[in-house]
């Protein structure tokens, strides 16, 4: 199976949540389990189909992430020299001709990408219209809403 690229940043936020599922949601919802079988009769018991629902849950997304771990391919952008081109999980200042307006996006892997906060996969159309391209470069490339023009302004590695 291909490696998936994932920022360190990333990999270590899929760990932290893996490790609070394994230590502290697993626990709680096997003595939700134990609490609401001591109840009596578990055809009748919603207490008991909740906490065996969420335990489906919570060993789904465990199954889940052990998968993505064992498949990515972890990239610290801090040891790469890019000599300023723009690469996989650098930071890009851009400037949107069209709006006059500054924006900021850091190029991740498809798991981490959030719109919202700046985080974009490296497999959108803006992120491979950027990559390779260096300061003071001009983009230009279709998204969904239309053509968009952006200037590089700066990239960052960090």
């Amino acid at each position: 199976m291909n490696k998936v690229p994932m920022t360190v940043r990333g990999a270590g936020l899929l760990r932290a949540e893996l490790k609070k599922l394994k230590s502290s949601d697993r626990p709680m919802v096997i003595q939700a389990i134990a609490e609401a079988r001591a109840h009596g009769d578990l055809k009748e018991n919603a207490e008991y189909h909740a906490a065996k629902e969420q335990q489906g849950f919570i060993e789904g997304r465990i199954k889940e992430i052990e998968a993505k771990l064992s498949n990515i391919q972890e990239i610290d952008v801090t040891t790469i020299d890019a000599k300023g081109r723009i690469v996989f999980g650098c930071t890009v200042e851009l400037l949107d001709v069209l709006a006059d307006k500054e924006i900021s996006y850091k190029i991740v892997g498809e798991d981490e990408s959030d719109i919202k906060t700046g985080l974009i996969s490296f497999t959108s159309p803006i992120a491979r219209a950027l990559i390779g391209k260096n300061e003071g470069d001009e983009v230009t490339f279709l998204a969904p809403g239309g053509e968009c023009e952006y200037e590089v302004i700066q990239v960052r590695y960090e």
